[in-house]
């Protein structure tokens, strides 16, 4: 059987996905990873990948491919999103990985990264008919669709990413209240569209994918809130979710380390992050809240396969 890996460059960390194809297209996951590389860290709001973040993210590169030689995977995609494409050195960090390492990174653009990641969610959870609000929070931007089982119906990839946040922002520790309703207005301001879309299709649930969303999910599974599954996707109780948004805005960097289950790259993000996710909520009375860990690489797979 042939094995394929998929390589996601997002702006936080670089995703690694190695799977087993089976003669009918479908496919058993052999090897799930990601590695910490803030590619946006000191330089995504000026449009320029940092010579540190270019070094961290040549060596997750390296690092990535020694997993897949590993798994004797032969063919590798490798995609990269907000950080690099938005980057005036981005070309010249995909070109530096095609030399060391021969492969070919695409630079994917907002509206083809929703996409994926709508169909990585796809594979998670069982959309149905009802229409769901889909978000991926990520360090460059955040991808919002509206869809349903059948397909997608609006897309749209947000420059809201949490490390462009931060550095333009660069909140106090922990958060005033006042920066957060300055963070909500700056919201609001940027995703006006969004209001017309959730007027008009009107999804009742929230579904977020890896990232952020994988962070909430460890941290109240490791305090018990949430029984493990060993599924892809689980549901996150509205009110056990508020307690925890109430406890990641009102700490400190050092006390958000000491929390069982926290993501040690997602130490500083997680609250800009979390405070994204209570707006979408609050501002749109969604009912309820789910987590997704399929997302782009996920998507990718089953579009390669699928032609899609």
């Amino acid at each position: 059987m042939k094995r394929v890996a998929i390589i996601d460059m997002g702006t936080n960390t670089f995703n690694l996905l190695i799977v087993s194809v089976n003669g009918d297209n479908s496919f058993q996951i052999l090897h799930s990873g990601k590695l910490p590389v803030k590619l946006g860290e000191g330089g995504i709001n000026q449009k320029f990948i940092a010579p540190p973040a270019f070094q961290r993210g040549i060596e997750a590169i390296g690092e990535h491919l020694r997993t897949i030689l590993l798994h004797g995977a032969g063919t590798i995609y490798a995609f990269a999103t907000s950080a690099t494409r938005n980057a005036t050195n981005g070309r010249d960090f995909v070109n530096e990985i095609n030399k060391l390492f021969g492969i070919k990174v695409d630079v994917i653009e907002g509206d083809r990264e929703a996409e994926l990641i709508y169909l990585g969610v796809r594979q998670a959870i069982e959309l149905g008919d009802e229409k769901s609000l889909i978000i991926d929070i990520g360090g460059g931007s955040n991808e919002l669709i509206i869809a349903d089982g059948k397909q997608h119906y609006w897309k749209r990839s947000y420059d809201l990413g949490i490390s462009r946040l931060l550095q333009m922002f660069n909140p106090t520790d922990p958060i005033f209240p006042s920066e957060i309703e300055v963070l909500e207005n700056y919201f609001t301001e940027q995703m006006h569209d969004l209001d017309e879309m959730m007027q008009l299709y009107k999804p009742i649930k929230l579904i977020g994918s890896s990232g952020s969303f994988d962070t909430y999910r460890s941290i109240l599974s490791a305090a018990g809130r949430i029984a493990p599954n060993g599924n892809p996707s689980v549901e996150i109780p509205f009110d056990e979710y508020i307690q925890l948004h109430k406890k990641l805005i009102a700490s400190t960097v050092e006390q958000r380390k000491q929390i069982p289950g926290m993501e040690p790259v997602r130490v500083e993000m997680i609250g800009v992050a979390s405070i994204f996710t209570h707006y979408l909520i609050r501002h749109y009375d969604l009912k309820s809240l789910y987590q997704s860990t399929y997302a782009l690489k996920e998507g990718a797979i089953w579009s390669i396969l699928n032609n899609g």
